[in-house]
């Protein structure tokens, strides 16, 4: 009884030896002299839509404002020029780096796409080019506001026909989703959301003209979208990439989370890039998307909706690996995206 008694002492007293150390490392990582791990830890938690209360844990308003003051980007003030991209989406004779070679060839030159698996950190990436711009359109709910919470990126590449989808805009969301964008959508010509605001309302739009070409409008209402023959739009970013500038960043604003994005190359081919993430502790940053789709040859590319939002479909199946509470459900529900129409 008494040997019984000294092993509970002995593991109980392991135990909190081991809360003990736990608690003292996360004091050391909070309040230590790495600020990249505090800068990172802040705008991570700051930029999620329900887990800032993580920032407001360790540190109070002051310290969180003063750290994601020295964390920023300087957003664009210019527009896309599409008249720079020349749809040539061909494999070359000749080509100026691997990463070049490796989004041009493939094994059929008939290829609508291609998937480019990439490490990014610890996280898994996928890139995909597709070659066939024209055929990329923007995809929704069947409709919006009707008190539903939208479709999962499969269903919804599915029900139009895609082969290759991924999500798009933001929306209205208290914790359990809506079916409500946020933006303008533009969808074949037509205003399908935002109809009553479209020359008061100005967004960051991310469109497509009708032969394929990324249109990325800076600060515009939907009928100026029309205007400069954008046949399907959302709104989000920020831009990455404009007129092969990248987006100007200092620090870490965003820290770490899986994210998507939109590109596209100067000869025409769409980028889709998702990153996993898990829990907000690993993804990309909004550097990494930039070097990435740089790496690749993007003169044009917006962040779209990412955390839990990420989802890659293919050929109907989720080819992403979203965080666990998306991934239970096969993807979270979403309201817009971008898709390969077969």
């Amino acid at each position: 009884m008494r040997e019984r008694k000294k092993v509970k002492i002995y593991k109980t007293t392991i135990l909190f030896i081991i809360l003990d150390l736990i608690a003292a490392w996360c004091f050391f990582m909070m309040y230590g002299p790495w600020d990249k791990i505090r800068n990172m830890y802040v705008n991570t938690a700051m930029k999620t839509m329900h887990h800032q209360y993580f920032a407001n844990i360790f540190y109070n308003q002051k310290t969180i404002d003063k750290i994601m003051a020295s964390n920023y980007f300087i957003s664009f003030e210019e527009d896309a020029d599409t008249d720079a991209i020349v749809i040539d989406t061909k494999e070359k004779s000749k080509y100026k780096d691997k990463y070049e070679e490796e989004l041009y060839t493939r094994e059929n030159p008939d290829d609508d796409y291609k998937v480019i698996d990439l490490k990014v950190g610890n996280s898994n990436g996928y890139l995909v080019a597709i070659y066939k711009p024209e055929k990329v359109r923007l995809i929704s709910t069947k409709e919006f506001n009707v008190g539903g919470k939208g479709e999962r990126i499969t269903t919804m590449c599915e029900r139009y026909g895609g082969s290759v989808c991924i999500n798009g805009g933001g929306f209205q969301d208290s914790g359990y989703g809506s079916d409500i964008p946020t933006g303008v959508v533009i969808q074949d010509g037509e205003i399908t959301w935002g109809a009553d605001t479209v020359d008061t309302a100005r967004d960051n739009i991310i469109g497509l003209t009708k032969d394929g070409k990324l249109k990325l409008m800076t600060n515009a209402t939907a009928n100026e979208a029309l205007k400069a023959n954008i046949n399907d739009a959302m709104v989000f970013g920020p831009f990455l990439i404009v007129n092969g500038k990248p987006l100007e960043i200092v620090g870490d604003p965003w820290g770490y989370a899986p994210r998507v994005a939109i590109g596209q190359t100067k000869s025409g081919i769409i980028l889709f890039l998702v990153v996993d993430g898990e829990n907000y502790i690993n993804g990309a940053s909004l550097q990494d998307m930039v070097d990435i789709l740089t790496r690749y040859g993007a003169y044009n590319a917006a962040n779209l909706d990412g955390g839990q939002s990420s989802s890659l479909s293919i050929n109907g199946k989720l080819y992403n690996n979203p965080p666990a509470a998306a991934k239970r459900q096969g993807g979270r529900y979403v309201v817009t995206g971008w898709g390969l129409i077969k």
